[in-house]
């Protein structure tokens, strides 16, 4: 699946990575290069919903990231 949106840094427990999607849900993201992890960056992530996981900071589902685009 392909989400779009802006990357955002959660002060939650230990801090975690999101993507506030346009499609307005919020996902923890999973996996991807370092350069992905960037505060307001506006990216397309191509990767899969893991609905069998859970994340501690209970933010959103966790999206496996594949790749992505900066766009």
């Amino acid at each position: 699946m392909k989400v779009r949106g802006t990357v955002e840094f959660r002060d939650i427990e230990m801090g975690v990575w999101v993507l506030a999607g346009d499609d307005g849900k919020t996902y923890q993201l999973v996996g991807g290069r370092s350069s992905l992890l960037k505060e307001g960056q506006r990216v397309e992530i191509d990767g899969d919903v893991d609905s069998g996981a859970a994340g501690v900071a209970m933010v959103g589902p966790v999206l496996r990231v594949h790749g992505y685009k900066v766009v």
